[in-house]
């Protein structure tokens, strides 16, 4: 499934992941962002409270 977005997420936006993580931008690079995730629905656990998406797999809140 890939979520079409109108834009790219900037740091500091909150954004929601398909795999169901909100989390808030820190890093923004060519192909994803690193953000510090907020709410996990995803029922996998995070070393450090952070992760990695594809800017193909996230939509700005």
């Amino acid at each position: 499934m890939v979520i079409m977005h109108l834009k790219k997420a900037m740091v500091g936006d909150q954004i929601l992941s398909i795999n169901g993580i909100k989390g808030k931008v820190e890093k923004v690079g060519e192909n994803s962002v690193i953000i510090e995730i907020l709410e996990n629905f995803s029922g996998r656990n995070f070393e450090n409270n952070r992760t990695v998406v594809s800017h193909k797999r996230y939509v700005v809140l």
